[in-house]
């Protein structure tokens, strides 16, 4: 892998991808903010030396690379899944070329559907801590240990200070920006009544099918990390009714403004 990764990066550096500080993890229905960067390089994923390819319908498949609020970001619009047929390694690859890139902060944007029946759809959530439900670890592989801690310490996934700075921010934007636990599931079949309860149960605020691979491969290299979902469905068991993607994607670009505000401003403070 570390072969591959290598390729990669110089692959991208030739291309102008030069001393990113931070990387961007767009997710469902949350990429116009790529209309607030100065974009100095994009490639297409299915240009790029050993990178996946995108295959859901509604992401974009490009790497950017561009100025944002005064620093250089590489952003990948549109991100990897299991569901698409993926192993956890390549879900991760983008995050690992990103690193060698130049990156110190990852940033990851996702959908997700609302566990606590405090939190509404439209709403945002900060990510506190996470569950892994996705079957396995994107660290699960031989010479793992040649990239990085085989036994990565997970006691703070998403950074306090990058968390803290999110509030402040919301706080002072009068943006909802709840707080909680997001479970990571394989998908793509969305969730029973029974497992909606299980969620609850085992602590879980909010549920969906990405990010948790990413931020667990950025705590292995160092990175400093935190991620946002917005809220797209209310998941009560006990009144719960068919969801409609289009809908979701529809919510999720009902709260962009929001997300979009939270990243910028952050992204000032770094």
């Amino acid at each position: 892998m570390i072969k591959y990764i290598m390729e990669t990066a110089e692959y991208l550096e030739e291309k102008g991808f030069l001393n990113p500080e931070i990387g961007i993890i767009l997710g469902t229905g949350l990429e116009k903010l790529i209309n607030d960067i100065e974009v100095l390089a994009e490639v297409s994923y299915n240009h790029i030396p050993n990178f996946p390819t995108a295959t859901v319908e509604f992401h974009k498949g490009k790497l950017i690379y561009g100025n944002l609020e005064g620093k250089k970001v590489v952003v990948m619009q549109g991100r990897f899944h299991i569901y698409e047929g993926y192993s956890l390694q390549d879900v991760t690859y983008p995050v690992r070329v990103m690193e060698k890139l130049g990156i110190k902060t990852l940033l990851v944007s996702n959908a997700s559907g609302a566990i606590n029946s405090n939190f509404k759809k439209g709403e945002l959530m900060l990510l506190d801590d996470h569950i892994n439900l996705q079957g396995s670890s994107p660290l699960a592989f031989k010479g793992v240990e040649l990239l990085g801690e085989r036994f990565t310490d997970m006691s703070e996934p998403y950074n306090k200070a990058l968390n803290n700075t999110f509030k402040h921010i919301a706080k002072s934007q009068n943006i909802t920006l709840h707080e909680g636990v997001y479970a990571s599931v394989a998908g793509p079949q969305l969730e029973t009544r029974a497992e909606y309860r299980m969620l609850k149960i085992i602590g879980a605020d909010a549920v969906g099918m990405s990010t948790v691979p990413e931020i667990i491969v950025a705590n292995h290299l160092n990175l400093k990390a935190a991620a946002v979902s917005v809220l797209t469905d209310e998941c009560d068991p006990d009144n719960l009714k068919p969801v409609n993607i289009s809908e979701i994607i529809e919510m999720a670009g009902k709260a962009e403004p929001q997300m979009i505000t939270l990243f910028k401003e952050l992204i000032k403070t770094l």
